[in-house]
């Protein structure tokens, strides 16, 4: 049993390493497509600490919908993407530099400042049924109409990103 604990924590330890480095790969990256696979790699990392703890169901729609939806993000990006020489145009330099860190260093000061300061209180137990069947019928009937809004706003977005980049190119070929 003692074995069992020391796998576990592993496990967990394993994930936590994958969920940084995608992110750390998904941020430091100057190509997009570099980008989005470190994003994958966080999201499969964090679908992973699901599993982990208990939830299997959250980890498969973690895959299923977040990492099915880096696709669109790629073809997207792909699209509106920089390409490498316009991105070595965009060096930061001077005070612009200067300003990103400051910036940087202000965000995270107050997120650890409030963060630090937080009570967490434990978790319930247990909220109602967690059954598919729960979730499943809570989805459709009381929260359905938020999952469609969301679903015409992104349909919107797509649908403006596509319009941008074919009017980009227009005026290029042009």
């Amino acid at each position: 049993m003692i074995v069992f604990e020391y796998i576990a924590e592993a496990l967990f330890y394993a994930f936590m390493i994958l969920t940084f480095m995608g992110g750390f790969i998904a941020v430091r990256s100057k190509m997009l497509m570099h980008a989005v696979l470190g994003l994958a790699l966080s999201l499969f990392g964090i679908a992973g600490l699901y599993f982990h703890l208990g939830s299997p169901f959250l980890a498969m729609m973690q895959i299923l919908i977040y990492v099915g939806a880096v696709c669109i993000m790629i073809v997207l990006g792909v699209m509106l993407g920089n390409t490498p020489d316009q991105l070595a145009l965009k060096n930061l330099k001077g005070r612009n530099m200067l300003l990103a860190i400051v910036a940087c260093s202000a965000v995270f000061f107050s997120l650890f400042a409030a963060i630090s300061r937080t009570k967490f209180a434990p978790a319930a137990e247990q909220i109602g049924d967690m059954s598919i069947r729960f979730v499943g019928e809570n989805l459709l009937f009381k929260y359905c109409l938020a999952f469609e809004l969301i679903s015409v706003v992104l349909l919107t977005a797509i649908i403006g990103a596509i319009i941008l980049a074919r009017g980009g190119r227009e005026e290029k070929a042009s």
